[in-house]
């Protein structure tokens, strides 16, 4: 039998919870990859940064309840919406200042340049947003205005 709070061996077993307060600031992600999301997760979780998935269709009111610092995407999401979200949250008043951070494949250079064209403010290739994650969380997290655009 194991005891809460330990494990399989009987020891100790310290692990940092992350609590997400109804109204707390967070970082919105839009991800259906689930090892992606996995990997956003578990990162957010060591640098206790609060993140909160969300679907397409629901994204545009979470993030007019105010509550995100920042929007994570990923571009090539299934529905093919990816683009249009940012354009309706870049056009929105309520929502035009929270900063958005999509990414993609390294190939997908006319996705890209319309994700750019549509407003979002950091357009990564997935291996570049692994590789800055740690601190693109924690930029985010205490964001106030939108990182430099950047092209990878």
């Amino acid at each position: 039998m194991v005891c809460p709070g330990t494990n399989v061996w009987g020891s100790l077993v310290v692990q940092k919870e992350m609590r997400e307060e109804p109204g707390a600031p967070m970082i919105l992600t839009v991800v259906e990859d689930l090892i992606f999301l996995s990997k956003i997760e578990e990162t957010a979780k060591a640098l206790s940064v609060a993140i909160g998935p969300s679907g397409i269709a629901d994204a545009v009111a979470r993030l007019r309840a105010g509550t995100a610092r920042g929007l994570l995407i990923d571009l090539n999401h299934r529905s093919g919406r990816a683009v249009e979200l940012i354009e309706q949250l870049k056009s929105d008043p309520a929502t035009a200042n929270i900063t958005v951070v999509g990414f993609l494949s390294h190939v997908q250079a006319d996705l890209a340049d319309s994700a750019r064209a549509a407003g979002c403010d950091m357009v990564l290739a997935r291996s570049a947003f692994v590789k800055q994650l740690p601190q693109l969380l924690v930029k985010l997290d205490g964001a106030t205005s939108a990182p430099a655009a950047t092209t990878s």
